[in-house]
């Protein structure tokens, strides 16, 4: 949780002078490199046919929907703005979690997942625009928001029978043969443009991005799903309910984002509604 909480903060520093593409999918690549040198060193065996496919979609939702879709959103706004959308994540992973199980979920649980969706619509809809309209950098937060629960709720289970490494490492290497074309083109086109990547590309952002790579896309999801495969993919998934407070700390102490009393109200809305959810379980 900790590792990922300074993601959306990371993305924005890395956004100063990287392409969202390029932060995205380079992220991807730099990762499943570091995730190939782990499967030959471990000498993993390669998964079934079935854990592939399960791999795909794992891989869909958080090595390409998250990282693309939050690297999106926050060229158009601030990490904090972000982070009290994306504070939906424990609640929809939980939600896909009981579905892809099978179990039976009670009817408190349900209000309670609704109240957390209506308490981030009525976020994005206050906030989002002029005339109280929802921002096109919000419709990308739910969409990283639906992709990232996903992955989670399915590298979860898939973890239990791969381990966490393998899990997140086999996905970084099925999605290789997008990451790595979409990668090359967008750094090859920001190479011919205006301001000569990667050369005028600064220190601060590359760093950022190399925490994005190591970290956020690999040494986090480690750890993450071989938490979820021990402790469940819903009971775990509370440990998220810290990850936006932290989130918009690291935002306001490291990018000194403003912090309005209205991002702060819905955080706690959520965090509310995310918690009876958890509980409702």
């Amino acid at each position: 949780m900790l590792g990922f909480s300074l993601s959306l903060p990371m993305t924005k520093v890395a956004l100063t002078g990287l392409d969202p593409w390029f932060i995205a999918f380079g992220r991807s690549v730099g990762a499943g490199a570091l995730a190939l040198a782990y499967l030959v060193v471990t000498r993993a065996r390669l998964p079934t046919g079935g854990q592939l496919r399960r791999l795909g979609v794992v891989a869909i939702g958080v090595v390409v929907g998250f990282p693309l879709f939050t690297s999106i959103g926050l060229t158009m706004q601030t990490s904090a703005h972000g982070a009290v959308v994306v504070t939906l994540l424990p609640a929809a992973t939980a939600v896909l979690a009981v579905l892809r199980a099978g179990e039976r979920p009670s009817p408190r649980f349900w209000l309670a997942s609704a109240g957390g969706l209506v308490s981030v619509l009525a976020f994005v809809i206050i906030s989002g625009a002029v005339r109280g309209g929802v921002s096109t950098a919000d419709l990308f937060f739910l969409a990283a928001v639906g992709f990232c629960a996903l992955g989670y709720a399915e590298g979860g289970m898939l973890a239990r029978d791969l381990g966490g490494a393998q899990t997140i490492c086999w996905a970084l290497i099925v999605a290789l043969p997008v990451t790595v074309p979409v990668t090359t083109i967008v750094a090859l086109h920001a190479a011919a443009g205006p301001n000569h990547f990667p050369t005028e590309v600064t220190t601060t952002a590359w760093l950022s991005f190399a925490y994005l790579t190591t970290v956020s896309m690999f040494l986090g999801f480690i750890a993450w799903y071989a938490g979820l495969a021990r402790g469940g993919v819903a009971r775990v998934g509370q440990v998220q309910l810290a990850q936006p407070a932290v989130t918009i700390a690291w935002s306001a102490l490291l990018l000194s984002e403003p912090i309005g009393a209205l991002t702060i109200i819905s955080a706690l809305a959520v965090l509310a509604s995310v918690f009876a959810t958890q509980r409702a379980r």
